[in-house]
């Protein structure tokens, strides 16, 4: 059956014209899905008979959520949703002075191996649609009781390796008639999927474009995020200097600072020749602890050195603040540690 969230408005138009129903039921229609309804009953203003129409077609897709976290330390919501095939993903709202932003999966799991990431453990068992990324905005805001207005892509998945429904979820998550989130206010990251960032920026919209860098060069970066063989580090950069220049959107580059791995004073210097010429912002992040790994996190003195070192070398840098960190926030942490990943649905 077709959930009618994965249709972008024009499409859902054309549907709704196909089943016999007037066009006006489209933004109707649209409006209830975005609003969070969980059944065509609950939409009040469609006759009987095009509700009985859609039913026998169609589906209100949801979201079950199997647990919830509130951190004590700032208020951080992590959410474990349930998909309607048992699979499960991670979502997390943060609350900042400029209001809620939430961190979304685009997967459920991911074949990029990174090896200092929660997420890539298991692999990849599917993509999400453009409804179920949809869905994780809806229902996390249904349950804060609160306007969230800015999301970033950068959950569980690599956003490039599903872009057709990344896309669409896009345009609808912009579209006036529904949560109506401007595109400066969302940002997608991907860890160097260069083919999609071309194709992305086709698209030409004004979208925060964030690289999963963490390493200054091929020799470090092949080590620790296997994508970086397939597409180096020239080439990466090149593509993220015709994203700008196509988009006019400074690039955010996100870096874990892993101890005694890219985290040195060197590797600092490389990443200022790497990027100086970039309109470019760094987001340096302490590395989070993963059981499976070695990784570590440096010292804060450590930590701060390296940032204090981009500065000196004119690089826009912020150390990124740590939320969540009682409630296992960042992506991957709780699916992995609630979930069996060898017996989750493939």
């Amino acid at each position: 059956m077709l959930d009618l969230k994965d249709l972008e408005y024009s499409e859902l138009s054309e549907y709704i014209k196909s089943v016999g129903a007037p066009r006006f039921r489209a933004e109707q229609i649209f409006s209830w899905l975005h609003a969070g309804v969980c059944s065509y009953d609950e939409m009040t203003n469609i006759s009987k008979k095009t509700r009985a129409v859609l039913e026998k077609n169609t589906y209100v897709s949801t979201l079950k959520i199997i647990e919830k976290y509130v951190s004590k330390l700032d208020g951080t919501v992590k959410y474990l949703f349930e998909l309607p095939d048992g699979n499960a993903i991670e979502s997390v709202v943060m609350r900042y002075e400029h209001g809620l932003t939430i961190c979304i999966s685009s997967q459920v799991g991911c074949r990029m191996g990174c090896r200092f990431c929660a997420s890539t453990i298991g692999g990849l068992y599917r993509s999400l649609t453009a409804g179920e990324m949809l869905n994780q905005v809806i229902f996390a805001q249904k349950d804060m009781g609160e306007r969230i207005g800015n999301v970033v892509i950068m959950g569980i998945g690599e956003p490039m390796d599903n872009l057709d429904n990344i896309k669409k979820f896009l345009h609808n998550i912009n579209n006036d008639k529904g949560l109506n989130i401007g595109y400066r206010h969302i940002t997608i990251s991907t860890c160097g999927v260069v083919p999609g960032i071309y194709s992305l920026a086709e698209e030409n919209l004004p979208i925060t474009l964030a690289i999963s860098l963490h390493a200054p060069n091929d020799g470090i970066r092949n080590t620790i995020m296997p994508i970086n063989r397939k597409y180096p580090i020239a080439e990466l950069i090149k593509a993220c200097h015709d994203y700008y220049n196509t988009t006019g959107r400074r690039i955010t580059f996100e870096y874990s600072l892993i101890s005694g791995v890219n985290d040195g004073k060197k590797e600092a210097r490389e990443l200022a020749a790497l990027i100086g010429d970039i309109h470019a912002h760094v987001n340096l992040i302490p590395v989070n602890k993963v059981e499976e790994r070695a990784y570590k996190k440096g010292t804060r003195r450590e930590i701060e050195e390296f940032c204090s070192v981009l500065k000196e070398l004119g690089i826009n840098a912020t150390i990124r603040r740590e939320l969540g960190a009682d409630i296992s926030a960042s992506c991957g942490q709780l699916r992995k540690r609630t979930l069996n990943l060898d017996t989750a649905v493939k």
